[in-house]
């Protein structure tokens, strides 16, 4: 039978067994999770019937949650890069270990241009620009119209999967789009709007018909988002 200060000296070693594992757990999970997958901010059916609710569901908790695991998974083997946020990562893709570079470029790209994307979306059709990115506009394509004309044959003319965007590149407002999930933050744009043109995110509502889904996008982009993001990149 043991005495009672052996039984003391077994629980504290025990104890302190338990609470290092549950340190070292803690610490583990924590660089696991550097990056979290972000709420929607609206129900999966608030873009109805411009996106579906299944499209969202899966495209916010399958597809977006495994870029997300996927760069964290990613990140572990380079526990240097944790403290970054993910617009650091992607500003400094060049210079970003090779072990991890493309994995930032992929998984981490996949992460921030979704986040973004859920942010431009809201059900409040037709609401256009206003104030300073309402003028940019006009200066720089004559309309809202003609912007819209150009997203629409920026994400048309992507082959295969990727993204058509309004960017601020050299201080100006610039239509492009990029193949998988290149961001342009990595070739020193700063990001207005993007499209998703990836089929995942519109196979279900719209088959083939990738020309309807940009339209139903282009009705439903959150312009007061859009307008803070030009201030912020003038700035």
């Amino acid at each position: 039978m043991l005495s009672r200060r052996e039984a003391l000296k077994t629980l504290a070693l025990s104890t302190g067994a338990i609470a290092l594992s549950s340190t070292a757990s803690t610490a583990q999970q924590a660089l696991g999770e550097v990056h979290k997958l972000p709420p929607l901010g609206y129900d999966y059916d608030a873009l109805e019937p411009f996106i579906d609710a299944e499209t969202m569901k899966l495209h916010h908790d399958k597809h977006h949650a495994a870029y997300v695991a996927k760069l964290n998974q990613a990140l572990e083997k380079e526990p240097t890069l944790a403290s970054r946020t993910i617009e650091e990562l992607l500003k400094n893709l060049d210079s970003a270990p090779e072990s991890v570079r493309t994995d930032i470029r992929n998984q981490g790209g996949g992460h921030y241009n979704h986040t973004l994307f859920w942010q431009l979306l809201r059900k409040k059709e037709n609401a256009g620009p206003q104030g300073d990115i309402a003028k940019a506009i006009t200066a720089t394509f004559g309309s809202l119209t003609a912007l819209e004309e150009q997203i629409q044959a920026a994400g048309l003319k992507q082959f295969g999967s990727g993204w058509a965007w309004l960017v601020l590149r050299a201080g100006k407002l610039v239509v492009e789009s990029s193949a998988n999930q290149d961001c342009p933050l990595s070739s020193g744009a700063y990001p207005l709007l993007c499209v998703d043109v990836w089929e995942h995110a519109y196979y279900l509502k719209y088959q083939n018909k990738r020309a309807d889904y940009i339209k139903a996008v282009l009705q439903i982009l959150n312009w007061d988002v859009i307008a803070d993001r030009y201030r912020q990149g003038k700035a």
